[in-house]
């Protein structure tokens, strides 16, 4: 049951690292973090981070199974 919380983390470290980023960059306006260049270096490294959780709850069920 412990195995989809490193994805569902994973997933969503990915999708708000993303958000983060194209804020960052301005792609994405109407915040306070548009065009910061902070949010689009914590932006990819929160969504890496989402990348490395993913692969480890995905390594984690294959082994279960």
């Amino acid at each position: 049951m412990k195995n989809w919380l490193p994805l569902v983390l994973g997933l969503l470290a990915l999708v708000v690292g993303a958000v983060w980023t194209f804020q960052g960059l301005g792609v994405l306006e109407g915040s306070v973090m548009t065009g910061q260049k902070l949010w689009a270096v914590v932006g990819p490294v929160v969504a890496v981070l989402g990348l490395v959780l993913i692969g480890y709850g995905l390594r984690a069920r294959s082994k279960r199974g």
